[in-house]
């Protein structure tokens, strides 16, 4: 037997941590209100998390594990590749030399 090992498509961005969020809550139907509540934000914080415009912390992920599950390092993993996919596509570092051994 095979082992099967997941890859994801490079060219495609990885999920925001609110994407998740937004679809377990979905799931669930707590009013998103309650959410916040419970993890000491506000509603629009929350929003802003669910719909990409607000960078999961690191102290929300922390709140977000307790309530949801898996760990703030599983949630803050899933916030790095988002961000660094697109820096990887904004910064530009052409000019930049790679330091060859010194």
């Amino acid at each position: 037997m095979s082992e099967y090992k997941a890859s994801r498509d490079q060219s495609r961005c990885p999920s925001h941590p609110g994407e998740a969020i937004d679809d377990i809550l979905a799931d669930i139907r707590v009013p998103k209100r309650d959410i916040a509540e419970r993890i000491g934000i506000s509603r629009q914080h929350l929003h802003e998390i669910m719909t990409c415009h607000r960078p999961l912390s690191p102290e929300v992920a922390v709140r977000v594990a307790a309530l949801l599950g898996g760990s703030a390092e599983s949630w803050l993993r899933m916030q790095a590749a988002y961000d660094a996919w697109h820096a990887s596509r904004s910064v530009d570092v052409s000019r930049i030399k790679r330091l060859e051994n010194v």
